[in-house]
């Protein structure tokens, strides 16, 4: 908006402008008043349209710039079956065999035809039992279908490598799909009680479930009752003893939550 220094100079360039002199002296000022209010309001809001796109511009430069790409799997389906009456979905136990070679140089670093007595492997969908690109890559499979899967370390087994794998190693699985089953825990369930996201249960967080499902069902909380219970489910389902209960010993052997 002009300041008020510049008013007597636009006033004296308006068309019929009139001096006091003249006996104009109120419709002067109230043309002037219109003119400036009508000029003032424009500004600002040129002034306010400029501002705005301007840091809308900056918002987008900059962020187009931090952003990093999310790491996918690539998948290809090698075979599938004429008919598919299930897909598999998180928390699904799913029976593969799997051949896994290294991308660089095509090696094969292991194969349940050739290291696993020839045997399938169980593994439950969707809780980081096995790797994360498995977790997204054979979601919506159907039994008798094959994949290929490539995975980016992101996905696999990142910086740190692990035996055969060295660190940064991009993944190359051709997984066949032979059984589905209906996994024993319900993987909403343990996301429900993983209050922090970690894939593990803390004897906390399955207190605070316990206290949750009796107010539920209109039972009398009872705290030293649950810390009870709490203690007899760890004892029974903390196989590993590091005091948390894993996805993998939640899914597989819990039947007291």
């Amino acid at each position: 908006m002009p300041n008020a220094p510049l008013a007597p100079a636009f006033l004296k360039s308006t068309p019929g402008f009139r001096s006091n002199s003249d006996g104009g002296g109120p419709e002067i000022a109230r043309e002037a008043c219109r003119e400036i209010e009508s000029w003032g309001t424009g500004t600002v809001s040129n002034m306010r349209f400029f501002f705005w796109n301007a840091i809308l511009t900056l918002l987008i430069t900059s962020l187009s710039g931090a952003l990093i790409p999310e790491p996918e799997v690539k998948i290809e389906v090698l075979q599938k079956p004429f008919i598919c009456h299930r897909k598999t979905k998180g928390g699904d136990l799913m029976l593969v065999h799997y051949e896994g070679y290294l991308e660089k140089d095509g090696s094969l670093f292991h194969s349940t035809h050739k290291h696993n007595n020839g045997q399938p492997i169980w593994f439950t969908l969707g809780i980081l039992e096995a790797l994360k690109g498995w977790d997204r890559g054979l979601k919506g499979m159907c039994v008798g279908e094959k994949r290929k899967l490539i995975i980016p370390p992101a996905l696999g087994y990142g910086k740190e490598g692990k035996g055969k794998i060295p660190p940064e190693s991009t993944l190359i699985f051709n997984i066949d799909l032979l059984e589905i089953r209906n996994g024993p825990r319900s993987h909403e369930s343990f996301q429900e009680m993983d209050l922090n996201d970690d894939w593990k249960l803390s004897k906390h967080e399955v207190k605070v479930y316990l206290k949750k499902e009796f107010e539920k069902h209109g039972a009398v909380v009872n705290e030293s009752h649950h810390d009870v219970l709490v203690e007899d489910i760890f004892d029974k389902e903390d196989e590993d003893k590091d005091g948390f209960i894993s996805a993998r010993e939640f899914t597989y052997i819990h039947d007291e939550l």
